[in-house]
């Protein structure tokens, strides 16, 4: 069935266990709730066990309280040959009523992996159909993009490390 589940969507109630000391929730359970639900769509849409490689654009907007209701949506916006980028939305809103608000947005990419060999592997690829599609899928390359200055500074400092390990 891969390549079919191109979304996701979970929803729950926040915890007092995912709280921080001001009553909101924390920013790493927003995030691990982010990897979840991305894990389970990367599996969805490749059909292979699949690891997040990179998360950007992450910005949380609004603070998400407990017992609020919580929904965290993802939606595939772009494949490569073995990754695969979705968008995030993490939206919440008093469970008796009330608007929803959205809370968190970022950009989280998996690569599907052989459970053999534990290289990456091919996934189903995805082309975007409408306007939005069309636009998701730049937004993700661009996202990304800006990735690629963080992934050039950890390499200095790698290296600056093993410099000074060696001298």
């Amino acid at each position: 069935m891969s390549g079919e589940q191109r979304e996701l969507t979970f929803r729950f109630l926040a915890e007092p266990t995912d709280v921080n000391y001001g009553g909101k929730v924390h920013g790493g359970v927003v995030m691990k709730w982010i990897d979840q639900v991305g894990y389970a769509a990367a599996v969805g849409w490749s059909g292979y066990y699949s690891v997040t490689v990179a998360v950007g654009g992450i910005r949380f907007v609004s603070p998400i309280r407990i017992s609020d209701l919580v929904t965290v949506s993802t939606k595939l916006v772009y494949t490569g040959t073995s990754s695969m980028h979705f968008a995030v939305g993490v939206r919440a809103r008093d469970p008796m009523g009330g608007e929803e608000r959205l809370c968190t947005h970022c950009i989280i990419v998996f690569v599907a992996m052989d459970a053999t060999t534990g290289k990456p592997i091919a996934v189903p690829a995805w082309q975007p159909e409408s306007e939005e599609d069309h636009h998701l899928a730049e937004y993700a390359l661009k996202v990304m993009a800006l990735s690629k200055g963080i992934e050039e500074t950890i390499k200095h400092y790698r290296e600056a490390d093993a410099t000074k390990a060696a001298g």
